[in-house]
C-alpha cells in the first residue's frame, strides 16, 4: 500500500480539487481511497509539494519518426516538412528501434500510461508490448489512387493483425490530401464489421483546403516534385472537412488531428453529421512545423471532446504532454488548467475506450499518478515539471 499527498489533487472525477487530497494505491497502482489529509504524523504518507493528477493519454504520436529528432528544420511548412520525412526516414533499422526505445522511455518519465501511436510498418510492435504505456496503434494508409483503395485496405487489415500481442489496434487514413474517396467508402464498409478507431490528420497546413477547392498550392508542387500523379484527383469547390467527413464512418470514434486551420464555421458545420468527433491538438508540432496553432477557443462551441498529442520527435523537442498544456495556456486563449488536464487525460482516455481505468483518479482505477511542480494559481508555470509518482 502507498499514500500520496499534496498541496492539491485533481481527480478529474470531481469539479473543484481536493485541499491537502490524500491518495491511497495498492502496489500495483489501483486507487484504494482518495480523501482530505489530516495532516497528522504519519510516516507512510509521502507529502509533495505540487499537484497531483492522473496519468497522461497521448492521443498522437509517431514512434516510428523517433531516429528523426533534430534533423528536419523548424518552420518551413507542411509540405517541406513532408519532403525531408520521405528523403531521410529509411535508416538503419537498428537506429530505427534504438530511437523508439528511448521515445518510450521518455514517455514513461512524462507521466504518459496511454498513447495512440501512427504506424506505416510492424517495426515498433515489440517495443509497444515490452512498455508499461498502454498503446493503442493506427496502421496508416496512403493513396490517392481510387484503383488501389481495395488493395490499402486489404495490406493494413493484415498489418493491423500483427500489434495484437502490442495493444489495441485499427486501421486508418493519413490526411485529406493523401486518399481518395473510393479508400474513405472502402474504410466506411470495412467499420461495418467492427470496431475500428479513426485518426486523421486535418487542416494542419491551409493549402490542404487549397487543395480541395481548387487543385491548387503547394501540395500539386509537392505531388509533382515527387513523381505522383494526380490526374484521377478533382477538385470538390469545398475544403477538406466539409468534403471529407460526410464520408466517414458514422459508428466509430473519429480523432481529427491538428485543426490548426480550422475555422468557426468548419466547427458549426460539423454539427451537422452524425459522426463521433473528438479534437486532437498537438501545439509543439503545430510551431515547429507551421510556426502557428488552432485557435482553441473555438472548438468549445463544437461539444465535442478535445484530446492532446505530442506529435513524433521528428517534430517536436520533447515527447511530454506537460509541455503541450504550457503552450496551450501560453496561446493566451483562455483555456483553463482544469479544462487543458481534462484535454491530457480522461478525455483520450474515453475516446481509446480506456477511461474504465485510466484518465482520472477514482476508486478502483489504475491510472497512474503524476506530481506538477511549481503549480501557482491555479495554473502550470514555466518552471512546472512532471514527476511520475506511480
Amino acid at each position: 500500500m502507498k499514500k500520496f499527498t499534496a498541496d492539491y489533487v485533481y481527480t478529474v472525477e470531481d469539479k473543484e480539487p481536493i485541499p491537502n487530497g490524500l491518495v491511497v494505491t495498492d502496489d500495483d497502482g489501483k486507487i484504494l481511497s482518495i480523501t482530505s489529509y489530516s495532516g497528522d504524523n504519519n510516516k507512510d504518507v509521502i507529502y509533495h509539494k505540487g499537484v497531483i493528477v492522473p496519468g497522461f493519454i497521448n492521443s498522437h504520436c509517431h514512434l516510428e519518426l523517433s531516429h528523426l529528432k533534430g534533423k528536419i528544420k523548424e518552420k518551413e511548412g507542411l509540405p517541406s516538412f513532408i519532403k525531408n520525412v520521405i528523403a531521410i526516414r529509411n535508416v538503419a533499422e537498428a537506429e530505427i528501434e534504438k530511437a523508439m526505445i528511448a521515445a518510450d522511455k521518455q514517455m514513461q518519465k512524462n507521466g504518459i500510461v496511454g498513447v495512440g501511436d501512427i504506424s506505416n510498418t510492424v517495426i515498433s510492435a515489440d517495443i509497444k508490448a515490452k512498455s508499461p504505456i498502454r498503446y493503442h496503434t493506427f496502421v496508416e494508409m496512403v493513396g490517392l489512387d481510387p484503383a488501389k483503395s481495395q488493395e490499402l485496405i486489404t495490406k493494413a487489415d493484415a498489418l493491423k493483425s500483427k500489434f495484437e500481442h502490442s495493444g489495441s489496434a485499427s486501421i486508418t487514413l493519413h490526411a485529406s490530401y493523401t486518399l481518395s474517396k473510393a479508400l474513405v467508402k472502402d474504410l466506411r464498409r470495412y467499420c461495418k464489421n467492427e470496431k475500428n478507431l479513426i485518426s486523421l490528420h486535418s487542416q494542419e497546413n491551409e493549402d490542404e483546403n487549397a487543395f480541395y477547392r481548387y487543385k491548387t498550392g503547394a501540395f500539386v508542387q509537392l505531388y509533382e516534385d515527387l513523381g505522383i500523379n494526380l490526374d484521377y484527383f478533382v477538385a470538390m469547390s469545398k475544403n477538406t472537412l466539409q468534403a471529407i467527413v460526410p464520408l466517414l464512418p458514422q459508428d466509430q470514434n473519429v480523432l481529427l488531428v491538428h485543426n490548426t486551420f480550422t475555422t468557426l464555421k468548419d466547427v458549426y458545420m460539423l454539427r451537422r453529421f452524425n459522426v463521433d468527433i473528438f479534437w486532437c491538438f498537438c501545439p509543439g508540432a503545430n510551431l515547429y512545423i507551421e510556426n502557428t496553432m488552432p485557435n482553441f477557443k473555438f472548438f468549445e462551441k463544437s461539444g465535442y471532446l478535445a484530446t492532446l498529442g505530442t506529435d513524433s520527435l521528428a517534430s517536436n523537442h520533447s515527447l511530454s504532454i506537460l509541455d503541450e498544456m504550457k503552450l496551450v495556456q501560453k496561446s493566451g486563449r483562455g483555456i483553463s488548467f482544469d479544462e487543458m488536464l481534462e484535454w491530457a487525460t480522461i478525455n483520450g482516455a474515453k475516446f481509446f475506450g480506456w477511461d474504465s481505468e485510466l484518465g482520472s483518479i477514482k476508486k478502483g482505477k489504475t491510472p497512474g499518478l503524476n506530481l506538477i511542480t511549481n503549480f501557482k494559481d491555479g495554473h502550470i508555470t514555466p518552471k512546472s515539471e512532471v514527476v511520475k509518482l506511480i
